[in-house]
Protein backbone atom coordinates (compact mmCIF):
# COMPACT_ATOMS: atom_id res chain seq x y z
CA UNK A 1 0.00 0.00 0.00
CA UNK A 2 1.54 3.24 -1.13
CA UNK A 3 0.21 5.67 1.46
CA UNK A 4 0.36 5.24 5.19
CA UNK A 5 -2.97 4.40 6.80
CA UNK A 6 -4.17 2.41 9.74
CA UNK A 7 -4.75 -0.92 7.97
CA UNK A 8 -6.98 -2.26 10.75
CA UNK A 9 -9.24 0.80 10.61
CA UNK A 10 -9.28 0.76 6.79
CA UNK A 11 -10.31 -2.91 6.81
CA UNK A 12 -13.06 -2.26 9.41
CA UNK A 13 -14.45 0.67 7.36
CA UNK A 14 -14.39 -1.41 4.18
CA UNK A 15 -16.18 -4.33 5.86
CA UNK A 16 -18.76 -1.92 7.30
CA UNK A 17 -19.48 -0.42 3.85
CA UNK A 18 -19.83 -3.92 2.41
CA UNK A 19 -22.32 -4.90 5.13
CA UNK A 20 -24.31 -1.70 4.45
CA UNK A 21 -24.43 -2.50 0.74
CA UNK A 22 -25.56 -6.06 1.41
CA UNK A 23 -28.38 -4.70 3.56
CA UNK A 24 -29.42 -2.30 0.77
CA UNK A 25 -29.39 -5.11 -1.81
CA UNK A 26 -31.43 -7.39 0.48
CA UNK A 27 -34.11 -4.95 1.62
CA UNK A 28 -34.28 -1.66 -0.27
CA UNK A 29 -37.05 -1.09 -2.86
CA UNK A 30 -34.40 0.22 -5.29
CA UNK A 31 -32.19 -2.85 -4.94
CA UNK A 32 -31.06 -4.29 -8.29
CA UNK A 33 -31.82 -7.78 -6.98
CA UNK A 34 -35.20 -8.79 -8.44
CA UNK A 35 -37.85 -8.85 -5.65
CA UNK A 36 -38.50 -12.58 -6.10
CA UNK A 37 -34.75 -13.31 -5.52
CA UNK A 38 -34.24 -11.12 -2.42
CA UNK A 39 -35.39 -13.74 0.07
CA UNK A 40 -32.55 -16.03 -1.01
CA UNK A 41 -29.97 -13.22 -1.24
CA UNK A 42 -27.20 -13.86 1.28
CA UNK A 43 -24.88 -10.98 0.41
CA UNK A 44 -22.47 -10.06 -2.33
CA UNK A 45 -19.25 -11.93 -2.88
CA UNK A 46 -15.99 -10.01 -2.41
CA UNK A 47 -12.30 -10.62 -2.68
CA UNK A 48 -10.63 -10.38 0.72
CA UNK A 49 -9.59 -6.82 1.56
CA UNK A 50 -6.04 -6.35 0.32
CA UNK A 51 -4.11 -3.13 0.99
CA UNK A 52 -1.81 -3.89 -1.99
CA UNK A 53 -4.75 -2.78 -4.17
CA UNK A 54 -5.04 0.60 -2.48
CA UNK A 55 -2.61 2.66 -4.54
CA UNK A 56 -1.71 6.28 -5.06
CA UNK A 57 -2.26 7.50 -8.61
CA UNK A 58 -0.86 10.60 -10.27
CA UNK A 59 -3.40 12.55 -12.32
CA UNK A 60 -2.83 14.04 -15.75
CA UNK A 61 -5.74 16.45 -16.13
CA UNK A 62 -7.25 17.09 -19.55
CA UNK A 63 -8.00 20.83 -19.81
CA UNK A 64 -10.13 20.29 -22.90
CA UNK A 65 -11.82 16.94 -22.07
CA UNK A 66 -12.49 14.72 -25.05
CA UNK A 67 -15.92 13.16 -25.55
CA UNK A 68 -15.90 9.38 -25.18
CA UNK A 69 -18.88 7.36 -26.33
CA UNK A 70 -19.31 4.28 -24.16
CA UNK A 71 -21.33 1.34 -25.39
CA UNK A 72 -23.94 0.12 -22.93
CA UNK A 73 -25.28 -3.31 -22.03
CA UNK A 74 -28.51 -2.46 -23.90
CA UNK A 75 -26.66 -1.59 -27.12
CA UNK A 76 -26.88 2.18 -26.77
CA UNK A 77 -24.12 4.77 -26.37
CA UNK A 78 -23.57 7.14 -23.46
CA UNK A 79 -21.51 10.33 -23.67
CA UNK A 80 -18.79 10.95 -21.13
CA UNK A 81 -15.89 13.38 -20.93
CA UNK A 82 -12.39 12.02 -20.32
CA UNK A 83 -11.29 14.48 -17.64
CA UNK A 84 -8.10 12.83 -16.34
CA UNK A 85 -5.71 9.96 -16.79
CA UNK A 86 -4.61 8.23 -13.59
CA UNK A 87 -1.21 6.54 -13.55
CA UNK A 88 -0.40 4.11 -10.78
CA UNK A 89 1.96 1.29 -9.90
CA UNK A 90 1.13 -2.17 -8.67
CA UNK A 91 3.74 -3.78 -6.47
CA UNK A 92 2.28 -6.95 -5.03
CA UNK A 93 3.69 -9.59 -2.77
CA UNK A 94 2.35 -12.48 -4.89
CA UNK A 95 5.08 -13.24 -7.42
CA UNK A 96 2.54 -14.90 -9.74
CA UNK A 97 0.83 -11.53 -10.33
CA UNK A 98 2.13 -8.95 -12.77
CA UNK A 99 3.49 -5.70 -11.35
CA UNK A 100 4.19 -2.50 -13.22
CA UNK A 101 2.84 0.92 -14.11
CA UNK A 102 -0.73 1.19 -15.41
CA UNK A 103 -3.17 3.88 -16.51
CA UNK A 104 -6.91 4.33 -16.22
CA UNK A 105 -8.97 7.15 -17.70
CA UNK A 106 -11.40 8.94 -15.38
CA UNK A 107 -14.65 10.33 -16.77
CA UNK A 108 -17.53 12.61 -15.92
CA UNK A 109 -20.86 13.02 -17.61
CA UNK A 110 -21.58 16.24 -19.44
CA UNK A 111 -23.45 18.00 -16.68
CA UNK A 112 -22.64 21.08 -14.63
CA UNK A 113 -23.31 19.52 -11.21
CA UNK A 114 -20.59 18.08 -9.03
CA UNK A 115 -20.03 14.40 -9.54
CA UNK A 116 -17.36 11.88 -8.64
CA UNK A 117 -14.80 10.65 -11.14
CA UNK A 118 -16.21 7.59 -12.91
CA UNK A 119 -13.58 4.91 -13.51
CA UNK A 120 -14.99 1.86 -15.31
CA UNK A 121 -12.48 -0.88 -16.00
CA UNK A 122 -11.91 -4.46 -17.09
CA UNK A 123 -8.99 -6.58 -15.97
CA UNK A 124 -7.84 -10.20 -16.22
CA UNK A 125 -10.53 -11.27 -13.70
CA UNK A 126 -13.36 -9.93 -15.93
CA UNK A 127 -15.71 -12.67 -17.10
CA UNK A 128 -13.97 -15.21 -14.87
CA UNK A 129 -13.97 -14.12 -11.24
CA UNK A 130 -15.80 -10.83 -11.81
CA UNK A 131 -18.77 -9.57 -13.83
CA UNK A 132 -18.32 -9.98 -17.58
CA UNK A 133 -19.25 -6.35 -18.26
CA UNK A 134 -16.45 -4.95 -16.10
CA UNK A 135 -16.49 -3.11 -12.80
CA UNK A 136 -16.68 0.50 -11.66
CA UNK A 137 -15.06 2.79 -9.14
CA UNK A 138 -16.16 6.28 -8.17
CA UNK A 139 -13.45 8.52 -6.81
CA UNK A 140 -14.14 11.75 -4.98
CA UNK A 141 -11.07 13.98 -4.78
CA UNK A 142 -11.32 16.62 -2.07
CA UNK A 143 -10.89 19.39 -4.66
CA UNK A 144 -10.65 19.93 -8.41
CA UNK A 145 -7.73 17.93 -9.73
CA UNK A 146 -4.68 19.62 -11.18
CA UNK A 147 -1.86 18.06 -13.20
CA UNK A 148 0.41 16.02 -10.98
CA UNK A 149 -2.07 15.74 -8.10
CA UNK A 150 -2.09 12.44 -6.31
CA UNK A 151 -5.21 10.59 -5.27
CA UNK A 152 -5.96 7.24 -3.73
CA UNK A 153 -7.38 4.56 -6.02
CA UNK A 154 -8.69 1.72 -3.88
CA UNK A 155 -9.63 -1.27 -6.03
CA UNK A 156 -11.15 -2.85 -2.91
CA UNK A 157 -14.17 -0.59 -3.53
CA UNK A 158 -14.55 -1.75 -7.16
CA UNK A 159 -18.12 -2.85 -7.73
CA UNK A 160 -20.26 -4.55 -10.34
CA UNK A 161 -22.87 -2.35 -12.02
CA UNK A 162 -26.57 -2.98 -11.36
CA UNK A 163 -26.95 -4.72 -14.73
CA UNK A 164 -24.88 -7.60 -13.29
CA UNK A 165 -27.94 -8.41 -11.15
CA UNK A 166 -30.85 -7.55 -13.44
CA UNK A 167 -31.30 -7.04 -17.18
CA UNK A 168 -33.68 -4.13 -16.51
CA UNK A 169 -30.64 -1.84 -16.08
CA UNK A 170 -28.57 -0.30 -18.86
CA UNK A 171 -24.93 0.17 -17.87
CA UNK A 172 -21.95 1.68 -19.67
CA UNK A 173 -19.22 -0.78 -20.59
CA UNK A 174 -15.59 0.16 -19.91
CA UNK A 175 -13.96 1.53 -23.06
CA UNK A 176 -10.94 -0.29 -24.42
CA UNK A 177 -8.54 2.30 -23.00
CA UNK A 178 -9.57 1.06 -19.53
CA UNK A 179 -8.92 -2.62 -20.17
CA UNK A 180 -6.05 -3.51 -17.84
CA UNK A 181 -3.76 -6.32 -18.94
CA UNK A 182 -3.38 -7.46 -15.35
CA UNK A 183 -5.51 -9.25 -12.75
CA UNK A 184 -7.00 -7.07 -10.00
CA UNK A 185 -8.38 -9.55 -7.45
CA UNK A 186 -9.96 -6.86 -5.25
CA UNK A 187 -13.48 -5.53 -4.71
CA UNK A 188 -16.69 -7.28 -5.75
CA UNK A 189 -16.52 -10.64 -7.46
CA UNK A 190 -18.97 -13.03 -9.04
CA UNK A 191 -20.48 -15.65 -6.82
Amino acid sequence: MSDSIDVERWRDELESKRAEKDEFFADHPQSPIPPEAREDFEGLDYFDPDPDYRVTATAAVHDDPEVVLMDTTAGREMRYLRVATLEFELDREDEDLQDGTFELAAYKQESPNEQPLFVPFRDKTTGQQTYEGGRYMELEPDRDLEDGDELVVDFNIAYSPFCAYSETFDCPLPPEENWLEVAIPAGERDE
